[in-house]
């Protein structure tokens, strides 16, 4: 005879199960409505269990510790710390460039009081929120103005709705480019109204071809920075400097977006140059919009510079006030700008820079250290399952930035001894299981963890030691 009812009846009662240690512990910490669902959820997983016939426990202290189990689970931050060892500096999905300690209490202090965001304390008046960032945003640039918004595209869409809403938006086929979750350039383009104008071929664009276009339904010449590719062999295209005479010859705009763009010229860190936002005023752009939170190293942001008259027009458009960024974004920002102002120490204080200009020998010293512990964490206690060696490997920048460039680095590789996709995906599960997660990246059959962006060693081994024995590395 089935005796599975009789089973499910032996199950304890949710008020019995509440007045345990560990459920006042979690009503304590949690709330009583949250616990009765939790543990209501845990006596609904054993009674689906006895009812299949499979071993169960009905035991009410256990089923309040799994209760509270689940709670702290699901209180858990989604928006988890890890570290990031894929060999990419500004990850765009793991949050790009980490904020500078000065950006991170600035941050904080914006956070735990009220501030002067809109309001100016010199004449008691309504103040502009931009007030904070903007002298410095031009004393870094050479620009006669400066607005902000939330992200690089928001400045994009920003820009062509204020002066090209029913208008031609001039612009090379070879930069009609798609960036991160396919979001295009024509269809940023028509959100914001302008009518696109392609010019030119994908690999060749001439002066010609911009003159051809221009006319009196023009409102602006478009110039893409192409950060996250790069066309070779037969090209051609013409100059921002070129761009801006041939614009300014026909009385149009030359909007210059420089996406990843940078206040200091990353040949000075052993890195390929990058256009500078200096550089694009001086070429003669009328605007130019950028990012903050990739080169800059500061939090997400779209800085929009140029012409005083034109920047007063962008902020009178009503979809400024949809894209303004809040007070703890403008307090970093304002910190984060700063640091430019002493470019000495700029690459030991930003760590965008330091991490782009960490040295081979440094990695080197840092591998040789880490790699012992990781082979007894992986190795020897694990069975010798996984073999750790020290290989030289290539880093890259990310987030659009140089894509064709890459900077020598140290990578530990950890190769099970298994020959197969599955022993690697398990290795990679159980990094990511972790409770500070390591991201590595897979290549040539092994798993790599790029030591450039590791500098919280002993958080790493202190990570590495939950690693439980399981199939995944035994």
């Amino acid at each position: 005879m089935d005796d599975a009812p009789a089973s499910r009846r032996k199950l304890p009662s949710v008020d019995h199960i509440l007045k345990t240690e560990a459920a006042v512990a979690a009503i304590s910490r949690y709330g009583r409505p949250a616990t009765v669902t939790a543990v209501r959820a845990a006596v609904g997983e054993v009674r689906a269990a006895a009812r299949m016939g499979a071993h169960a426990t009905f035991d009410e202290t256990l089923l309040a510790t799994a209760a509270l189990a689940r709670l702290e689970a699901s209180s858990r931050s989604r928006l988890r710390p890890v570290f990031n060892l894929t060999g990419t500096v500004l990850h765009t999905n793991l949050g790009r460039a980490l904020l500078a300690e000065e950006a991170m209490e600035a941050a904080l202090k914006a956070m735990r009081s009220a501030v002067a965001l809109e309001y100016d304390l010199e004449t008691g008046k309504r103040g502009d929120r931009d007030d904070h960032v903007r002298d410095l945003i031009c004393e870094l640039t050479g620009a006669e103005d400066a607005t902000i918004v939330n992200n690089n595209a928001a400045a994009v869409l920003l820009v062509l709705n204020s002066f090209s809403l029913g208008k031609d938006a001039i612009v090379s086929r070879g930069e009609l480019i798609e960036i991160g979750g396919a979001f295009r350039m024509p269809e940023i383009m028509a959100r914001a109204g302008a009518r696109l104008v392609e010019v030119g071929a994908t690999n060749r664009t001439h002066p010609k071809d911009y003159l051809a276009a221009l006319n009196a339904e023009t409102g602006l010449i478009l110039k893409v920075h192409t950060s996250n590719y790069r066309i070779e062999g037969f090209t051609a295209e013409v100059s921002p400097r070129d761009l801006a005479t041939i614009a300014h010859q026909r009385g149009a705009l030359l909007f210059h977006d420089l996406g990843s763009g940078t206040l200091a010229d990353l040949a000075c860190y052993g890195l390929a140059h990058e256009p500078t936002v200096r550089e694009a005023v001086a070429q003669g752009a009328d605007i130019v919009s950028f990012s903050g939170d990739k080169l800059l190293g500061g939090p997400q942001a779209g800085f929009i510079i140029g012409r005083r008259e034109l920047i007063a027009a962008i902020n009178k458009n009503p979809l400024k006030r949809a894209l303004r960024v809040d007070k703890i974004r403008l307090a970093a920002l304002e910190a984060t700008l700063k640091l430019y102002r002493n470019p000495d120490r700029l690459a030991e204080r930003l760590p965008t820079l330091r991490l782009l200009a960490r040295s081979v020998p440094e990695l080197e010293a840092q591998a040789a250290r880490l790699a012992p512990a990781l082979s007894q964490r992986l190795g020897e206690r694990r069975g010798a399952a996984i073999a750790v060696e020290i290989v030289p490997c290539k880093s890259q920048i990310g987030s659009g930035a140089l894509p064709m460039e890459t900077i020598a680095s140290v990578a530990l590789v950890l190769r099970p001894r298994e020959k197969s996709g599955r022993a690697l995906d398990r290795l990679a599960n159980a990094l990511r299981a972790l409770p500070m997660p390591v991201i590595g990246r897979i290549s040539d059959g092994a798993l790599l963890l790029d030591l450039r962006c590791l500098e919280d060693e002993a958080g790493f081994l202190e990570s590495l030691d939950a690693l439980e024995p399981s199939d995944a590395l035994a």
